[in-house]
Parts: structure tokens; sequence; C-alpha cells
């Protein structure tokens, strides 16, 4: 199916082949129909599957249809709430992008920064505004945001959003927002309570659901290094410096880990930069787009601070620290493999973090390959007992060991990618 087949207007047709977008993904195509039938959406995909676009276009298709005036005050008709401050620049962008051919208003509100230049766009008037939960009840108390005309309300990455600690924050804003409206929700996973955060926002909402959280992205090699923790170090370095390896994200599990480790691959003489929540808004923008134009090779970024990266064509996932979520492994690796792109997940397991790779495996179903022809491995004993899958088995035997070191190469190396966001 094309774009042209989902009763899409010209203006946002004209825009989406601009940005090179022919054909809708799974969710578009389910959930672009249902929202221009102004019926409630519980939306329930995996990072990169397209959902930013698939709430997007319909909002823009919707205002657009309501005479917006060509100057002065207008009151804001759409909400989008999302977690982090890079989830809500680039869900901005977004919006830029598709609404290019529209009259319509959109405006970004996040905290970290001054909100002179955020007041000044809400007093010139604004169709659609992104927020994320701090800054936007900030901006509601000192009555620079008023919510009684809301007509469209979306809550983007509600598990991340809990998982922040912002839920509180959440109701507050909901409790603003007028009764007769339409509202979507989308998380990438359906735990409990987000299911009833869901039942308190929706009414008779239609469910999307595409790739099941426990999937893994086709299109990603993935690989499991055993090493002891006091070796990650080197064999992060070891790996980087395959020149093939043409970009990487590498995720710790803290802030303070993202910076320890972005300062030792620059003294290896590798170009890494560390984005986590303690950054400043421009530190975390700069670093996100030294990384999208090469100038920088490497990124260390803890969980909260990645939601935000959209990336079509990373090359490499390095998982330094395992997660103590398994369904946080399959948000990880999907930052790469995406737009039909090929990628690569590398994961390092210490023997603290056995337990969470054994999670990992029950849940995609699968054992991830073992590298077991490093120069680092760990010396515990039956370091790959249970967990995973030897990739040398996998390859194929051969007399001298050089199949699994091949199969590394495999995984270490890739096709150098053009960065961009399409």
């Amino acid at each position: 199916m094309s774009f042209t087949k989902l009763s899409l207007i010209e203006p946002i047709l004209k825009a989406l082949s601009a940005e090179g977008y022919t054909t809708p993904t799974p969710i578009q195509e389910q959930a672009i129909p249902i929202l221009l039938e102004r019926r409630d959406l519980l939306g329930c995909a995996q990072t990169g599957t397209g959902k930013t676009a698939a709430f997007a276009i319909p909002i823009l298709q919707i205002l657009s249809a309501e005479k917006a005036p060509d100057r002065g005050p207008r009151p804001i008709k759409a909400l989008i709430l999302t977690p982090t401050r890079e989830l809500a620049i680039q869900i901005g962008e977004s919006f830029a992008a598709y609404g290019k051919y529209l009259n319509l208003r959109h405006t970004v509100i996040f905290g970290g920064v001054p909100q002179h230049s955020q007041t000044l766009a809400l007093k010139a008037g604004v169709d659609i505004m992104i927020a994320t939960p701090g800054r936007l009840l900030d901006l509601m108390n000192q009555r620079f945001v008023h919510l009684q005309n809301i007509e469209l309300f979306v809550l983007d990455e509600a598990d991340r959003m809990l998982d922040m600690g912002f839920i509180h924050d959440v109701k507050k804003v909901i409790a603003k927002l007028p009764a007769q409206r339409q509202s979507l929700f989308f998380s990438a996973t359906m735990p409990p309570d987000v299911s009833k955060l869901a039942d308190t926002i929706l009414r008779k909402p239609v469910r999307v659901e595409v790739t099941p959280v426990s999937s893994t992205a086709e299109k990603v090699k993935q690989a499991v290094y055993f090493v002891d923790k006091t070796d990650k170090k080197r064999l992060l370095i070891h790996l980087l410096n395959d020149k093939a390896i043409a970009s990487a994200l590498v995720f710790a599990r803290t802030k303070h880990g993202a910076d320890k480790v972005a300062k030792d691959l620059v003294k290896a003489g590798i170009q890494a930069e560390a984005i986590h929540g303690n950054k400043s808004q421009n530190a975390r923008q700069r670093a996100l787009t030294n990384f999208k134009t090469q100038q920088t090779r490497v990124l260390v970024a803890t969980d909260i601070a990645a939601r935000g990266i959209d990336i079509d064509e990373l090359s490499h996932v390095i998982n330094y620290e395992l997660p103590n979520v398994p369904e946080t492994y399959v948000h990880r690796i999907g930052r790469t493999g995406r737009a039909g792109h090929d990628g690569i997940a590398l994961s390092f397991c210490d023997a603290e973090e056995k337990e969470y790779l054994r999670d990992i495996n029950k849940l995609i179903t699968k054992a991830i390959p073992v590298i077991d022809n490093h120069p680092y491995p760990m010396e515990t004993a039956a370091a790959s007992s249970g967990t995973g899958q030897s990739a040398r088995s996998q390859s194929g035997s051969g007399s001298n060991g050089n199949r699994s070191e091949s199969a590394g190469n495999d995984f270490r190396g890739g096709s150098r990618r053009r960065f961009g966001r399409r």
C-alpha cells in the first residue's frame, strides 16, 4: 500500500514525497485511518516502527480542516506529551516536515533551557504543542499554557513515562484536559500499570499492535561476548579499533558509567561523547548532532537519554552493560537495523549479568550467539553454560578454530553508512 491510498490531503502527500516516504509502515497503515475517523487509539509498538508519523500525519490533517487564522493568537488544539527532551525535539521535527505545506504552527516545550523563547512562541499562538511533563506544568502554573481547547491528546512512550516517575505529573496534565477530546496512547510495552493508565485516558479505543515486544528486528545480527567486568573497557576498545565499525551507540547502565566509558574511549584515541540526563540540553543536542553528522563515531548513552535517538542508518549497538529488564534489550537493539537497513548488536556479559542474559534469551525465545574467540575471555569456568549458543558452533567447526574468529568478524564489521533521519 502507498500513502496515496490512505485518503491523505495533497499538501501532506507532497511533504511525505519530499521526505522520501512512499509506503507506510504497518502501524501507520493501521493507525492513520482509525485516527482520521476520530477514534481513540491504543498503540503498542516498539521503537523504530514509525509511530511518530502514525499520529503526526492524521493530527495535521484533522487540524488543517479547521480554518486557522493567518495571524494573531490561536488556541492550542493538540498536545503531545513525551518523556524526554530529545524525543520532544524529534517529534517537533516530524511535525515540521510533514506539515511544511500547511498553515499550522507547532512548538516544542521542554526543561533544562531558559523558557523565554518558548513563552514567546506560546504568546504568538500555536496549534500543536509537543511537551515534556515538568516544563509543561511549570508553564501551566505560570498561566502561559491553557489546555481548555485541546481536541487531540497524545501520550507517547507511556511505559518510559512511568519508569521515569512522571505518573503524577501526567495525571495533573490529564486533569486539565477537556472531557470531550480524541486521545492517543502509545507504549512499547503494556505491563499492568501502563494498561491501568490507558484505561483512565481512553474511551472505547481501537487497539493497534505491531511487532510484539519480545521480537527483535530480523535485520539485526546479535552476538554476546562473555567477559570479566574489569576487561570490558579493553574489549570495547579492541572492537572499536576495527574501522569497519562505522558508528556505534554504546549503552551504559548509569550516567556516571556513560561518562567513564566515553572518557576511556577518548583516551584510547576513539572519538566518543556521552549523553544522559545530567548533561545540559545544549550539550545533549550537540553530542547528538555530532553523532548524526559522523563528527563523533561513538555515542555512549543511558537508556532514558537514548529513547529520543532516532537515526535510520546506525551500524552498531553495543551493550557495554546488559539491562536488568529484558524488554529494555529489545528497545536498545531496535536503534539499529531501522528503515530497512541491516544492523549489528553486540553485548558484553560478565558473571553478575548471566541472569539478565537468561531472561533476555527467554523473552526473545532464542539464544543469542556467543563469540568465544576474543582476547579477553571470561576467566570464570563455564561462562556460556546455558546462556547462549556459540558462534563457532553456528558457523561450523574448523581445524584451527578460525571459524569462530570469522563469525566474530561478521558481527564486528559492517558497511559504512550514511547518517540522517528520513
